[in-house]
């Protein structure tokens, strides 16, 4: 079997970097992923969700991966995701994903309309073989996709030998332990439950609340591999309290994130419509959220 060890750790979901005029900043995305590295985590998983993929076009999501690429110097293992709705936008931007030199490529299952196991099994194969040198990772995330990764669609897609693993955004953590059985590795993505992944056997996570506290995960983990599971399941408390008192924002949760880091310094601008922006209500969930993360940084993590 591929070693696959470079995968084991915590990767940040990698955030849309916008400039005031609403179009992606490379500078911002330098500036982040400066951020993010120097706190010392494993990878970056770059065009997800949270970095609003599917508002992006092929060319801004090229220009964000060049630009965390570049500033990255084969500091981390980059893992690009690559999906788009239909298969030729995704196949370009995985030729350029294997152009650049990132670890591996990722995708979700086409969204909107549901296709058949066999329809999706095409889709991922079809991309994969746009990055024959890729390692590729199937992306679980049924609540958003509309389709869920199944036993038996795994098993077609193990019939492709540079599939490796699966990002596992679903909340059951059963999911997980079904995955590692097929040979897979398997990284966490609900961030409430990131303690519980690496319990039933997750490699590392994945997770679009990383960002803003980075050193919490990195310190559950430490905590969790150290056999320390009181000291990771009490951070891991800590992380649940600050995630739902985000969620408390009218606005969309990375509205509330790039406004935490722009208390750090760190701005990145807002989100691109139609995903909702702050509301003057929400400047005090901020300020709240901040504060937490900032007693759960000393609590933990400055002892």
């Amino acid at each position: 079997m591929k070693d696959t060890t470079k995968y084991h750790g915590v990767f940040p979901a990698f955030y849309a970097c916008y400039g005031e005029n609403g179009d992606v900043s490379a500078e911002r995305v330098r500036s982040l992923t400066r951020y993010l590295l120097d706190k010392g985590v494993q990878g970056l998983y770059v065009g997800g969700s949270s970095g609003e993929c599917i508002y992006q076009s092929v060319a801004e999501r090229k220009l964000v991966l060049e630009q965390v690429l570049l500033e990255a110097k084969g500091r981390a293992v980059i893992i690009a995701h690559v999906a788009c709705n239909n298969t030729a936008d995704s196949q370009e931007l995985a030729a350029h994903a294997q152009t650049l030199g990132v670890d591996a490529i990722a995708a979700i299952p086409p969204i909107y309309f549901h296709l058949p196991e066999h329809g999706i099994a095409a889709y991922w194969n079809d991309i994969s073989s746009a990055a024959p040198e890729m390692d590729f990772i199937i992306y679980n995330i049924p609540q958003l996709a509309g389709v869920a990764l199944t036993p038996s669609l795994l098993r077609e897609m193990k019939k492709n030998p540079r599939v490796i693993g699966v990002k596992n955004s679903s909340m059951p953590t059963q999911d997980i332990q079904m995955w590692r059985d097929e040979d897979m590795i398997v990284f966490n993505g609900p961030d409430e439950q990131f303690i519980s992944g690496l319990a039933m056997g997750a490699c590392g996570g994945i997770g679009g609340t990383y960002g803003i506290m980075p050193e919490l995960f990195l310190k559950a983990r430490e905590h969790f591999l150290a056999g320390r599971p009181e000291q990771a399941r009490q951070i891991q408390n800590d992380i649940c309290r600050i995630i739902y008192t985000m969620c408390g924002a009218r606005g969309n949760l990375y509205a509330v994130i790039k406004a935490i880091l722009q208390k750090n310094g760190i701005d990145i601008g807002g989100v691109r419509k139609p995903l909702p922006g702050l509301s003057e209500g929400d400047l005090a969930i901020v300020d709240k959220t901040a504060e937490l993360v900032d007693a759960a940084i000393r609590r933990h993590c400055r002892a």
